[in-house]
């Protein structure tokens, strides 16, 4: 098991005592390793997978991502055990956030072929974006008083304030253009980003395809009290400000620098090329 002994403080402690409880109670074998880095717990899920193990990562999505991006394309197994903020990946899937009911879908579920995202060689299992969302997510990650889900819609109420729209000039697949001003771009791989935004409520884990979806300009008032609020339920893309295209890869440009952000991390900076990499992880989901 490869635990990130940061996520949450005495909380994360708390439930790897839960978690370690059950797999004692349910008889898996286990050890658990605490990681130093992202580059650090790769290293752990390498030398897992070399031993036959299954790759189990506590943490966030960030950490899950990781985990996913060493097994990629190998016999390895993911395991999957929420213990960030967001936990954004679980929930898509089916995970309870219950460190014991968790713990059984490690005991008792089946191993599935999942897509993951890939930005110059680094991989991702949720959601990367950029532009609104780089600022959102710069907030949130350098937030220490707001704690669990709501530190990224503080994130994002806090983003706003100086914010300006960026023009966005996207390649599809290598031949379709399509150019946006506005809020923010971003490439789904799963639906969910954030601590439970829907953002890509139509996402697939397992159709080769990222879920490109965009916020033109538009009043932030209307952003911040109609279309944030939807985010959470992923009806926003029923809005005239949201558009919503697929394809196996895009490239993202804008008028001005972004951080592309995935799993609530920094990954690359614009302009950037974002592929879907189909069935490249195995990964243990609810029987």
């Amino acid at each position: 098991m490869i635990v990130n002994p940061s996520a949450g403080g005495g909380r994360a402690g708390r439930k790897l005592g839960a978690v370690t409880e059950a797999l004692l109670e349910t008889g898996l074998e286990h050890r658990v390793e605490a990681t130093r880095s992202l580059e650090h717990a790769v290293e752990l899920a390498l030398r897992a997978a070399a031993d036959g193990w299954v790759a189990a990562g506590m943490g966030g999505d960030g950490l899950v991502g990781a985990v996913a991006g060493a097994l990629r394309h190998s016999d390895g197994v993911v395991g999957v055990l929420p213990g960030g903020r967001g936990n954004d990946f679980a929930r898509v899937l089916g995970i309870p956030s219950d460190p014991a009911a968790a713990v059984r879908v490690l005991a008792s579920g089946t191993v599935r072929p999942i897509d993951l995202g890939e930005v110059r060689g680094r991989t991702f299992v949720g959601i990367a974006s950029c532009g609104f969302d780089s600022e959102a997510n710069r907030v949130a990650n350098q937030a220490r008083v707001i704690r669990g889900n709501l530190v990224y819609a503080y994130g994002a109420i806090r983003a706003l304030i100086g914010w300006r729209p960026a023009r966005f000039e996207l390649t599809l697949d290598g031949d379709r253009r399509h150019v946006m001003t506005g809020y923010s771009v971003g490439a789904a791989n799963s639906k969910a980003y954030g601590g439970g935004m829907y953002a890509a409520p139509d996402a697939e884990l397992d159709d080769g395809l990222l879920d490109i979806v965009t916020l033109a300009d538009t009043p932030k008032r209307r952003f911040l009290l109609s279309l944030l609020p939807k985010v959470f339920k992923g009806t926003h893309v029923r809005e005239p400000e949201v558009t919503v295209l697929r394809a196996a890869e895009v490239t993202i440009g804008a008028d001005r620098p972004f951080t592309m952000y995935a799993d609530g991390d920094p990954i690359a900076e614009l302009p950037v090329t974002v592929r879907a990499l189909p069935a490249a992880v195995r990964v243990i989901v609810p029987g």
